[in-house]
């Protein structure tokens, strides 16, 4: 059984504009120990797709759909059960740890306060798990004495780790987990993720718009734009031999470190992405894709078989399956 399995998620935010469809019919599944990357432009969906798992959305927010954490309907849950559910079955890391913690509390404090609230441990048996916890992600226990603004940017990520962690959820999510932090601050935390996913055998949902950093830790990926799922497979092929022009456009956006053609020539997919009250009729892509043609304007490409494992929603995608040998 999956631990997470969405099918034919819809995520409509009401406005004063008038309602406004951010996810548009996604399914996705993660099994038990597998990495899942979600990757897509700023405004895709994919932090949508997160509030909407763990039913974080605003309150007049319409959802439908089906989201199945270990089984049960995360949808249907009366409040009890999903309150006991967050951080025990699933949990996030969210972007910006500087605004995900309470100022005016220690870290000892916040972290413990999860665990006694879930029933876990007392309070004395807390503080033990939250030494061992700030030890597992590379901080000494004396820091759960620290306040927030006495850690670096790279060591409060790592506690909102620590956090995730606390009541040993089967699901992780981390939402951009390396957000405003220095490039070598986000290969530590990056390593850390990869490291404890693999030790703890964590199920987990790693969501950036950077394809380069997911093909090194996910082992599938799906790519968004303009809230839908328009290709999905296992993290390699998908990267080096894409099969909808989308994510062939942001593996391309990525330059190679001494490659004199991306100094001379930078790469970049030209337009800006949809904005959702405004989707294009037809392939939302078309407007933007290079490879468009008569039919893209009018038919919405469903997921077709695109290879072992993987599926893309492109028209291209069954003409050349016509027309290979």
């Amino acid at each position: 059984m999956s631990v997470l399995s969405v099918r034919d998620l819809e995520v409509t935010y009401k406005t004063q504009a008038g309602p406004i469809p951010a996810v548009r019919g996604v399914s996705l599944d993660i099994d038990p120990g597998e990495v899942l990357g979600l990757a897509g432009e700023s405004g895709c969906g994919k932090s949508t797709v997160v509030n909407a798992i763990l039913r974080l959305l605003p309150v007049g927010t319409t959802v439908s759909g089906e989201v199945l954490l270990n089984g049960e309907d995360v949808l249907t849950m009366k409040p009890g059960r999903l309150r006991a559910v967050r951080w025990t079955g699933a949990s996030v890391v969210f972007q910006g740890a500087m605004h995900a913690m309470n100022p005016v509390q220690r870290i000892g404090a916040q972290l413990a306060e999860a665990i006694v609230l879930h029933g876990q441990a007392g309070e004395k048996e807390a503080l033990v798990r939250v030494g061992d916890l700030l030890e597992q992600v590379g901080m000494p226990p004396r820091r759960l004495r620290d306040y927030p603004h006495e850690l670096s940017g790279g060591q409060k990520q790592r506690v909102m780790i620590a956090m995730a962690l606390a009541c040993s959820p089967s699901l992780v999510i981390a939402d951009e987990p390396t957000t405003a932090l220095d490039v070598m601050v986000q290969a530590q935390v990056l390593n850390l993720l990869n490291t404890l996913q693999r030790e703890l055998g964590l199920a987990m949902l790693f969501i950036t718009h950077d394809l380069s950093v997911l093909v090194e830790i996910c082992d599938r990926l799906a790519i968004m734009y303009a809230g839908r799922i328009v290709e999905e497979g296992p993290s390699t092929p998908v990267f080096e031999t894409p099969a909808h022009p989308y994510t062939e456009a942001l593996s391309a956006a990525f330059p190679a470190i001494g490659d004199q053609r991306f100094r001379r020539a930078p790469s970049g997919l030209g337009g800006d992405p949809p904005q959702p009250e405004s989707v294009p009729e037809g392939c939302s892509f078309h407007p933007r894709c290079p490879l468009a043609f008569d039919e893209c304007p009018t038919t919405v490409p469903e997921l077709y078989e695109a290879g072992e494992h993987r599926r893309a929603a492109c028209l291209l995608v069954p003409k050349r399956a016509q027309v290979a040998p």
